[in-house]
């Protein structure tokens, strides 16, 4: 019966290629950086949204020919 702890080797190569002699300062790091990512990326799709309404609404506004 396999340890409930065991990684398939698969698994531990394709870890160990992303992230092989990476240290645990640079883990944090790029922690930090995809925390700061998802940030920048949330305040984008709120400016996208600020301004694709005033657009719609100016579009529905205007007079149909």
């Amino acid at each position: 019966m396999r340890d409930a702890r065991h990684v398939s080797d698969a698994t531990f190569y394709n870890w160990r290629k992303k992230f092989g002699g990476v240290g645990r300062t640079q883990l944090a790091e790029n922690k930090a950086l995809e925390k700061e990512n998802a940030r920048l990326e949330r305040i984008v799709v709120d400016l996208e949204l600020d301004k694709l309404i005033p657009q719609e609404t100016l579009d529905y506004l205007k007079p149909k020919a």
